[in-house]
């Protein structure tokens, strides 16, 4: 793991490869960490510098101050990018990442060479109905008010089938055992009220939308909103494959990965 200190808050991030090749930097969902990239970045090493980010509050990351915003997140993260030394980064987030690499696009094009956005939003607020909103939200207070011992971070909807691909379980678990509900609740909160919807037809690199057929968190009608709003966007949909898609499908989003960011090498 290497670190980075920025507005007081040490980001940690694994890094794989032998530093030839282009950066690829991975941003995880909401109640994970850099961990559940593990398919993706051993299978892509020999490829790509592969960059996994422990967000503030998650892993071997500091916790976060109060009142820590999306912009936040979106600094940290390109701290990370440019502590990397190599210039613009492929970029890539699933759910709540996705949305924070749409600030990091807001705030630093410059280091962006290309998107590829996983089963996200553009914000609850600017993806979803708002009464969906609202049911999200109530169960993420249910969910946060429960004792500790009886705290559990699963959030509905995850996978298409009964539950995560068995190779996953203990990784799953151990992600989940660390997750601090103070960090979890902040982001919630900040994805029920997020609309990013307008940088979407600002988007000028090339864009990968990788998508769960399946998925009913983030479904298919808001991959397709993207892929109207993004001028050039290019929509690849995993069949049968639901949320948490380099999970249920490490092959399929691998080989999606693999494929746009070698055709746009020089991007």
């Amino acid at each position: 793991m290497a670190t980075v200190r920025v507005s007081g808050v040490e980001v940690g991030y694994a890094r794989v490869g032998d530093g030839q090749g282009p950066p690829l930097v991975l941003v995880h969902g909401a109640g994970l960490d850099g961990r559940m990239w593990q398919p993706q970045a051993q299978a892509l090493a020999a490829d790509f510098t592969v960059v996994a980010w422990d967000e503030p509050g998650a892993g071997r990351s500091s916790d976060v101050p109060a009142g820590f915003a999306l912009a936040d997140y979106a600094r940290a993260l390109a701290a990370v990018v440019e502590d990397l030394g190599l210039g613009a980064a492929h970029v890539a987030g699933l759910s709540w990442g996705g949305t924070v690499v749409l600030e990091l696009y807001r705030l630093r094009p410059d280091l962006v060479k290309t998107l590829i956005l996983i089963d996200t939003y553009a914000g609850w607020k600017g993806s979803l109905p708002p009464e969906e909103v609202a049911v999200r939200v109530m169960g993420a207070e249910r969910m946060l008010a429960a004792p500790r011992e009886r705290f559990d971070p699963t959030l509905p909807g995850l996978f298409a089938g009964d539950g995560p691909p068995e190779e996953f379980v203990g990784l799953l678990d151990a992600m989940q055992r660390e997750v601090r509900p103070e960090t979890l609740g902040a982001q919630l909160a900040i994805m029920a009220e997020a609309d990013l919807t307008d940088v979407l037809p600002r988007i000028t690199v090339p864009t990968l939308l990788l998508w769960g057929e399946a998925d009913i968190r983030s479904p298919l009608g808001v991959a397709r909103d993207f892929a109207a709003a993004i001028p050039d966007a290019e929509l690849v949909v995993l069949p049968g494959v639901g949320h948490m898609s380099n999970l249920e499908d490490p092959a399929g989003v691998t080989g999606a990965l693999r494929a746009f960011c070698r055709a746009h090498a020089s991007a």
